[in-house]
């Protein structure tokens, strides 16, 4: 029986660059890693490998039609992969980098692995260096879910990740313990933003 995933501790604030290439190679080889953001844990893939994102849904035991929503460094990278407005990019300067879960109408250039039907992405830019730091190794967008099982509470720090779902994911970044608490999600592709979950991010005074 395979053994937990190995736990590498790095600095929440100032992320070790070895630690991070260590983990963006994994990542680049098809690997699963768990890191700390700025709401849960979060279990991560390259948006582009399908075989990484079919072990991903299938460790979260998660409907091939619900796509995973994608981590970006910037808002740059996120006009990439979603049509961004004048007046959402406004909107996404004040929300980001932040808790909150953006869904824009998807580019081109976004894996049809991650559309829903109605070619839609849900985006992220984190308050996290870890997270940042791991997509500009990458280079590429990952996809990203919370360090949970299928419908249990996210888990809080590595070594119940370990204990948890550790034989599932190939390594665990231990930050430190981290809050139980999810993103605010903002739907941007109709005519006015509508909240479809409230989490950390604040909304009061946000979205006029």
């Amino acid at each position: 029986m395979r053994k937990g995933a190995p736990i590498q501790p790095i600095d929440p604030v100032h992320p070790q660059p070895r630690h991070v290439q260590r983990a963006a190679a994994l990542l680049e080889g098809g690997g699963l890693v768990a890191y700390p953001t700025d709401t849960y844990y979060a279990i991560g893939c390259d948006v582009f490998q399908k075989k990484a994102m079919e072990r991903l849904a299938s460790l979260k035991r998660r409907d091939d039609r619900k796509p995973f929503a994608f981590l970006c460094a910037d808002l740059g990278e996120v006009a990439k992969y979603a049509i961004v407005s004048n007046e959402h990019y406004r909107l996404m300067r004040r929300l980001f980098p932040g808790p909150y879960t953006i869904v824009l109408e998807a580019t081109r250039l976004t894996p049809r692995t991650a559309l829903t039907r109605q070619r839609q992405v849900g985006v992220r830019v984190p308050d996290a260096p870890v997270a940042i730091a791991l997509v500009r190794a990458l280079g590429r967008p990952l996809a990203t879910t919370s360090a949970a099982l299928p419908g249990e509470q996210p888990l809080t720090d590595a070594a119940d990740i370990q204990e948890h779902i550790g034989r599932g994911i190939d390594l665990i970044l231990d930050g430190g313990v981290t809050l139980n608490e999810p993103s605010t999600v903002i739907d941007l592709t109709g005519p006015v933003p509508v909240v479809l979950r409230k989490g950390k991010g604040a909304i009061e005074g946000v979205l006029q």
